[in-house]
């Protein structure tokens, strides 16, 4: 069985977004969680305007609650995707020398997309929320396209 943990700053916008919509296209085989870098919101369920934007394509957030990353995801997870630099650097900090090769940046599966982090929409409106929800399908696309 393959497993997915989706990384961003507080486990309330992308990377519970990306946990839905990666959990809506891939088998029921792959095991798929999400958190955060910081634990800020620890606890918490995603964002409300995460959560409107991606009921309106189909994705359920049901069960999903905030939680920071912990030292034994780098050991559980077979794929470990940041949704920015950032995070993707902060990973590579916490991590263990011998599963670093596990962190990946999640646009890193979409090499031909002009972008390479998945912007953080908590700031901003709800084009936000749509312009990560087209990443994140993108990406999950890409996933699936992968060779094995």
């Amino acid at each position: 069985m393959t497993s997915i943990l989706f990384v961003c700053l507080g486990n309330i916008c992308r990377s519970p977004t990306a946990e839905a919509v990666f959990r809506a296209k891939l088998p029921d085989s792959v095991q798929i969680e999400s958190a955060g870098t910081g634990a800020w919101h620890a606890g918490e369920p995603p964002d409300l305007r995460a959560m409107a934007a991606g009921r309106a394509r189909g994705y359920s957030f049901a069960g999903q609650t905030a939680r920071a990353v912990k030292e034994d995801d780098f050991t559980r997870f077979d794929e470990i995707y940041a949704m920015d630099s950032r995070n993707y650097k902060s990973l590579l900090d916490q991590c263990p020398k011998a599963q670093r090769h596990k962190i990946k940046r999640l646009l890193d599966l979409t090499p031909d997309s002009a972008e390479r982090d998945v912007p953080d929409p908590y700031y901003g409106g709800d084009a936000g929320f749509e312009h990560v929800l087209d990443l994140i399908e993108a990406a999950a696309q890409a996933w699936l396209d992968k060779p094995d």
